[in-house]
This record gives C-alpha cells, structure tokens and sequence, in this order.
C-alpha cells in the first residue's frame, strides 16, 4: 500500500466490501423488479466507494479513476438503462424465487461460509484473506442469484453482481495497475449483457406477433 496505512483503512475498506457483501443478500431477497434493480445500483455506488477508498489507501489514482467509472457505468448508466428496458418491454414486476426466499438466503449463507474456508489457504499476500473471501463470497452469491431466478432480468444482475464480485477483487490487490482497463473491460461485458437481453426479448416479441398473425390467418381461412 501507499503511505495511508493503519487498522482504520483496513476497517473501511473490510466494512465496504461487507456492505458489497449483505447488499448481495439483499439482492437475493428481492421480491420485484424495480427492487432488484435499484439493489444492484447501490451495490454498485459502494462498489465504486470501495474502489475509491483503495485508491486512497494505495495512493493509486488508477484506482480512483476505477470508482468513478463503477459509480458512472454500474451505478447509474446500466440501472437507468435497465429500468428503461423493463418499462418498455413490459417485464413481469414480480421477481420469482426458486425454491423459495428462506431456503436461498440459507444456502447463500452457506456459500459465504465456503468462501472464507476457500480463502484461507488461496490468500496471498497480494490480497488478504478477508479481502479475497468477500470476493469470492459476492461471486459466488451472484452465481446462486442466476440458479434460483429463472427470469431473464433477474438472472442478468446476479450476473452483473457477479462481476461486482470480481471488480472487488481487482481494487483490493496492491499495485494492480491495469485496475482501470479491468474494470473498463468488465463493464463493457455487463453493457453486452444487457443489450443481448434487450435484443433476445425484442425477438420473442416479434415472433409471439408472428405467431398470433398466422393463427389469425389460419382461422380465417377456415
């Protein structure tokens, strides 16, 4: 790290990452999708905020340049961009949760749990232990958000909290100096994501009008 250091920088820093971490469950607790969404938006304002902060610690502009482009693309463009896509395609606003609510919130308590065991031994130095198990713990909390949400939308931000998970990762590792390129990289992969959605459920539109004109000619014709 730079020349900011002490246990008070290391207890921001675990503290932001935590609240990455339990707005991650508050992501698995949503019941609709302007929630979901609106969730995925803070997560990613304290995502930048965590960034920003190792930017301070580390001395690292790059890093700081990183927040400002989690808080620009993740924080306020893809939430605006997915709200819009919801209202116009007319998604349904209630969020399905399989097997229920109790028992994902259960087994996501389980994942962080095998996020720390997983840390333990894989910490290096580069990234602390409870660095790297709040990673991993979003990540893989981001992958059980895509099992047990069978719409499209929903399993499209547990796949964007996923790389929230990885973003975190990147800005905890000391001297990374391609953070910025990284996370550039990340949020273009999320903007393709949304916009690969977006075109997929234009196309079901239109074959779902396809459909209803033939049978309308058919009856017709009959």
């Amino acid at each position: 790290m730079g020349g900011h250091h002490g246990a008070f920088s290391l207890d921001v820093a675990h503290l932001l990452g935590g609240a990455v971490l339990v707005l991650s469950f508050g992501l698995l607790y949503q019941r609709r999708l302007g929630g979901l969404i609106n969730a995925y938006a803070a997560q990613s304002c304290v995502l930048a905020a965590a960034a920003a902060w190792q930017g301070w610690v580390q001395s690292a502009p790059a890093l700081v340049v990183t927040g400002l482009i989690v808080l620009g693309g993740a924080g306020v463009a893809i939430p605006v961009a997915l709200h819009r896509i919801a209202g116009r395609l007319q998604f349904d606003r209630a969020v399905v949760t399989q097997p229920g609510i109790f028992p994902v919130m259960a087994a996501g308590v389980a994942l962080v749990l095998l996020a720390v065991l997983l840390a333990a031994p894989a910490a290096a130095q580069a990234l602390p232990r409870e660095d790297l198990a709040l990673a991993l713990a979003v990540v893989l909390l981001g992958q059980l958000m895509m099992i047990v949400r069978p719409a499209a939308p929903a399993q499209l931000v547990g796949f964007l909290s996923l790389l929230s998970g990885l973003i975190l990762g990147i800005v905890g590792v000391p001297g990374m100096r391609l953070a910025v390129e990284l996370a550039v990289a990340v949020l273009v992969l999320a903007g393709a994501a949304v916009a690969g959605v977006y075109l997929l459920r234009i196309r079901a539109r239109f074959e779902e009008v396809d459909a209803g004109r033939l049978e309308r000619l058919g009856g017709a014709a009959q």
